[in-house]
Formats: structure tokens, C-alpha cells, sequence
């Protein structure tokens, strides 16, 4: 797949003319949006995607079910970022008005680092395929992390950056609308906003070092790789609005990207196997590929609501279960208190 250089460029251009368009909307006028205002938002977010994979159609030849593929699968890792993204909000107790802002920017570092990655993801994939072999062992590892620590009790805990510019700069304990740098007694002091900043800019690399290794395993053309990336992207943010008080139910979630993962990570080593080795094993198609993914999600989306109905109905038994012990413990305190009045 030949992308010209303008190509390129009108991508670029169009994806910064979108993250300062919403800059300018969250400046003007900051506040936490609607469920309706954000479902709005993520419908035009991936409309855009499905115009953009069926206009592949037109000008490649079959590239457009590999965009389809890797979109989905980083669309569905960045549903499970979205848990990172709350624990660090409410551990910085970011004003729900500014976390708009807070999430942007975090939306236009992952792009930056994304991009970054892909590109010397794609230089590593050209000069030495036996990288896949490293990409396969890496996911299936993130894979196994995955399952061994889903049903744990996650907590978030500052990263060494945020610690190290606590150590360095001095920083306030209260906000300052959504000011960096404030003063105070004449003093300048780093607000918790700032601090935000880099904690969600830092996981964002952490994420781009699972979902790139994910997606090369779909294709490695590196336009596709962006454009997927970007256009799963786009509407985080208000995914975070429209679902962050929906993901606590997803509590299988975890469970099926290790799955997504684990069987890329397969598809990658049997890949490096084809192209270093002479061995004649067989290859995954993307079309299976996307078969599996959808699957997966689907399966684990339905057995979690499933879950979190029977868990919320056994509470609701349990609670009504109480009430009459209780009430009969009371009772007999009661009658117990009577016979020794009647002595």
C-alpha cells in the first residue's frame, strides 16, 4: 500500500484541526457533558471511521477489513484504558468540569506517542521480521497479565515522573481553574492540574506499548496502523462521559482483551515462523481474525451484564434478607427486656 506524502498530510492535518477545534470548545466553555451530548459526539466520531474503512474500499485492494480489524481492537483497548483514566481523575480529584480538558490532552499525547511508536514499529518490522516473534511474546505476556490480575482491586499509584516533579517543583493542593502554574503569597506553585497532565501523558506510553504490538498483528502498513489508532482515539473522551459509570458492570472485560490479545499474539508468532523459518505452518486470516475479536467482545459484554444482574439481584436479596433477622432479633431483645421487667 503506496500512501503519498500529501496523503499523509491532509491525515495529519485533519486530525490537528479536530483536537483544536474540541480545544477551542472546552476553553470557551468548560463542563462536563450530557449523556446525550457525548453519545452525539461518539456517533459523528464513528460514523467518520466507517466512512473512512468503506472509502478504502474504493482505492485498496482489501485493506479495508484490516482498518475495520485494528480499529475495533483499539477501540476495545481503549475501553479498558477508560478504568486508568477514572482511578487517575478521582485520585487527583480533577473538578468534573475541567476533566474534559484533563482528557484532551491526554488524547493528543497518545496520538503523538502512537505515532511515534508506529514508526519505529514499522522501521523494526522492515529491517528484521523476526521482531514479530518479540510483538507475539509481548502480548501474550500482557495477556497473561491481564487474566492473572483481573479480578484484583485496582488503585492507582503516581508514577515516577509525577513523584520526581513533586520532588523538584513546588506544587499546590488546590486547583486554580484549569491553570498549570498559580501563586501563591507571591510564590509560584505547580497546580494538581499540571500533575494530571503528566500522569495520564505517562500511561499514555504504557498504552501505546500494548496497542501498537496488537494492531501490527493485524497489518503493518503504517497508514492503516495511524488512521486505526486515531479514529479509536477520537472519542475517548466522551466515551469516559457516556460509559465511565458503566464499565464497573464490564467486569469481564479484562478477561476478553486477554483473549483478543493472547490469539494475536499467537498470529504474530506464527507469522515470524513463516517469514524467518522454512517450516510451513499455517497463517491467521485478518478475516478470522475480525470473526474472533467481534466474538470475543460480544461474548464478554453479554456475560458481564449477566453477571452484574445476578450479583445486583442476590444484594437486593441479601438486603431484603436482613430485614425481617433484624427485625425478629429486635423482637426478641424486646421480649427479652419484658420477662425481665415482669421478674
Amino acid at each position: 500500500m503506496d500512501i503519498a506524502p500529501w496523503v499523509w498530510g491532509v491525515t495529519i492535518a485533519v486530525l490537528l484541526g479536530v483536537i483544536a477545534l474540541d480545544f477551542v470548545i472546552i476553553a470557551r466553555r468548560p463542563h462536563e457533558p450530557s449523556m446525550r451530548e457525548a453519545a452525539a459526539w461518539i456517533s459523528v466520531y464513528v460514523s467518520l471511521a466507517i466512512v473512512f474503512g468503506i472509502g478504502l474500499t474504493f482505492f485498496t485492494d482489501g485493506q479495508a477489513v484490516d482498518f475495520f480489524t485494528g480499529w475495533i481492537v483499539e477501540y476495545s483497548m481503549s475501553m479498558d484504558n477508560l478504568f486508568v483514566f477514572i482511578l487517575i481523575l478521582g485520585s487527583f480529584a480533577v473538578p468534573r468540569e475541567h476533566r474534559q480538558r484533563v482528557l484532551l490532552v491526554g488524547i493528543a499525547l497518545a496520538l503523538v506517542f502512537r505515532g511515534l511508536f508506529i514508526a519505529a514499529g514499522a522501521a523494526a518490522v522492515n529491517a528484521f521480521a523476526g521482531v514479530f516473534y518479540l510483538f507475539g511474546a509481548f502480548l501474550l505476556y500482557t495477556a497473561w497479565k491481564l487474566i492473572s490480575s483481573g479480578d484484583e482491586d485496582e488503585e492507582y499509584q503516581e508514577n515516577a515522573m509525577v513523584r520526581m516533579v513533586r520532588r523538584v517543583l513546588p506544587t499546590s493542593d488546590t486547583y486554580d481553574g484549569a491553570r498549570l502554574v498559580t501563586r501563591v503569597d507571591g510564590k509560584r506553585f505547580v497546580t494538581p492540574m499540571l500533575m494530571v497532565m503528566i500522569a495520564v501523558g505517562m500511561t499514555d506510553i504504557l498504552f501505546a506499548l500494548d496497542s501498537i504490538p496488537a494492531i501490527f498483528g493485524i497489518t503493518q502498513e503504517p497508514y492503516l496502523v495511524f488512521t486505526a489508532n486515531a479514529f479509536a482515539l477520537m472519542g475517548l473522551r466522551q466515551l469516559y462521559f457516556l460509559i465511565g459509570g458503566l464499565l464497573d458492570k464490564l467486569v469481564y472485560l479484562s478477561h476478553g482483551l486477554a483473549v483478543i490479545l493472547g490469539f494475536i499474539g499467537v498470529k504474530l508468532i506464527l507469522h515470524a515462523v513463516h517469514e524467518t523459518t522454512d517450516l510451513h505452518v499455517p497463517e491467521i486470516p485478518t478475516v478470522l481474525s475480525l470473526v474472533v475479536i467481534v466474538v470475543t467482545l460480544a461474548a464478554t459484554t453479554v456475560l458481564s451484564l449477566l453477571k452484574s444482574r445476578r450479583d445486583a439481584r442476590a444484594a437486593a436479596e441479601a438486603a431484603s434478607g436482613d430485614g425481617p433477622s433484624a427485625a425478629g432479633e429486635s423482637r426478641g431483645d424486646d421480649d427479652d427486656r419484658d420477662e425481665r421487667v415482669s421478674v
